[in-house]
């Protein structure tokens, strides 16, 4: 298999990429992997000198959790929110809303639910996890990543249009 069509499924991202792509520090990524919030599901730590992986679903739920907290929701319920996304399908995510009212998380997947929490009066936030999807795959496609099958890093894809053509041109 080619490296362009590698699926993001194969390919893991090291902490600083993480953080990056997720808007923390790497404090916080090593707080919350250390706690159990977010662990890398491509490769943990083994010890002195390893580094972890995270794989696409790890970071979207990196960059939701900081925006929960950003927010002012408790990291006991976004605790309890993270263990429900975790057993969600990766293409169940994009169809989520995750609202609050600042203590609680709901989750949304259509209309007629937002409508029915919006209607009790009480002010609410909510992140459309599509529209955070699409940010981390914009974000990651800028930053390295490891093919998890053989170990090889991919240099980031060129998404402008200049470096399209030099590309091309073989500049």
């Amino acid at each position: 298999m080619e490296k362009d069509q590698v699926s993001s499924q194969e390919l893991g991202y090291r902490g600083a990429s993480a953080c990056s792509a997720a808007g923390i520090s790497y404090r916080q990524l090593d707080y919350w992997a250390r706690t159990g919030l977010v662990e890398p599901t491509v490769r943990g730590a083994s010890g002195s000198g390893s580094s972890r992986l995270y794989g696409f679903k790890d970071i979207l739920v990196l960059k939701i959790v900081k925006r929960l907290l950003d927010t002012g929701v408790s990291l006991q319920n976004i605790r309890s929110a993270v263990t429900h996304l975790r057993e969600r399908g990766v293409e169940d995510l994009a169809r989520i809303t995750l609202m609050s009212d600042g203590a609680s998380i709901y989750e949304c997947t259509s209309s007629e639910e937002i409508f029915d929490l919006l209607q009790g009066g009480q002010g609410v936030f909510g992140i459309a996890i599509g529209k955070v999807w699409n940010e981390v795959e914009g974000s990651l496609s800028h930053l390295q990543a490891e093919n998890v099958s053989d170990g090889a890093i991919s240099a980031p894809t060129d998404s402008d249009e200049l470096a399209a053509r030099r590309k091309l041109r073989g500049a």
